[in-house]
């Protein structure tokens, strides 16, 4: 398998067989992001993509659903993503499913007819790392789009029937501004349909602008306690039907469940964590993180 630099996949991808369809990101300016730094967005060459096909034919012939990796694949143009989905299914011809990572900024050069056609041939499943439904937040993140484009492209990708999936990140907004930063996301976030939410928690990593920003006092990093305060802002506030996980390393307190059905044991976990974790025990976890 052809696989270079950094390989993400999602936690509720863990099924999912992987392929290289891309490696590096085509944006690379996400302030708290150094995960593709130096490192050149490229598309995998068809030959590459064919042989990895192949080889998982080989070792799993009933694959049922892809993973295609790289910051966001979908960046690529409507023909690149029609050619490598019906090769797929070439190769893998009980494939039912493709997904990858996406950004808003991706979904803008698609029409509706055109991800119409992507669905039917089998893409469905984008990771969105939104991180927020804030404009300000979004602009301190310098994510590259508004919340209100938030809200215009998933409207297109539900009108195609295309499954989408969103990352929350607390913290981000910075100290004493997570509680706004929840409400205001909430308020996006309730116009449409993701069928996943994942929480992360910011952690300051050398080579970001905020961890410089951090260094120089220009960014204040919210507490511990503010980011457990935040998360349960934003369970409070949501209004919609989603799968929740706030497990990865990122999260001192891991979580998932289904909103709205688990959202008050959710919830109540956090609640005891703020009151039987210390912050510093909690912030000495978050610096012991080393990468994620």
């Amino acid at each position: 398998m052809h696989f270079t630099g950094r390989t993400w996949r999602p936690p509720y991808e863990a099924y999912s067989v992987i392929i290289q369809a891309t490696s590096g990101c085509t944006y690379n300016k996400c302030r708290f992001c150094s995960l593709y730094h130096g490192e050149r967005f490229r598309m995998s060459p068809m030959s590459e993509f064919e042989e990895d096909l192949a080889e998982i034919k080989s070792y799993q012939p009933n694959a049922r659903r892809i993973f295609w990796t790289g910051a966001n694949p979908f960046a690529m143009s409507y023909e690149n993503l029609k050619l490598r989905a019906l090769t797929t299914r070439d190769y893998l011809i009980k494939c039912q499913s493709m997904a990858m990572f996406a950004s808003i900024r991706d979904i803008k050069s698609k029409s509706v007819h055109q991800l119409r056609k992507l669905r039917a041939m089998g893409i469905n499943g984008l990771s969105i790392g939104t991180e927020s439904g804030e404009n300000e937040t979004l602009t301190l993140a310098n994510k590259g789009y508004t919340a209100e484009d938030i809200v215009g492209q998933c409207n297109k990708l539900e009108e195609a029937g295309i499954e989408y999936s969103f990352v929350y990140m607390t913290g981000l907004a910075g100290k004493g501004n997570g509680k706004r930063n929840a409400i205001n996301s909430a308020k996006i976030f309730n116009q449409l349909n993701p069928y996943f939410l994942s929480i992360d928690s910011l952690t300051l990593f050398p080579d970001t602008d905020l961890y410089a920003w951090s260094k120089s006092n220009k960014f204040a990093p919210a507490s511990e306690h503010e980011r457990l305060e935040e998360m349960i802002t934003l369970l409070e506030k949501l209004q919609i039907r989603t799968h929740l996980q706030a497990d990865t390393k990122s999260n001192f307190k891991p979580l998932s469940g289904t909103i709205p059905y688990d959202k008050s044991r959710i919830i109540g976990e956090l609640s005891y964590a703020l009151k039987t974790a210390s912050e510093q025990e909690m912030l000495d976890y978050r610096n012991s993180l080393s990468t994620l």
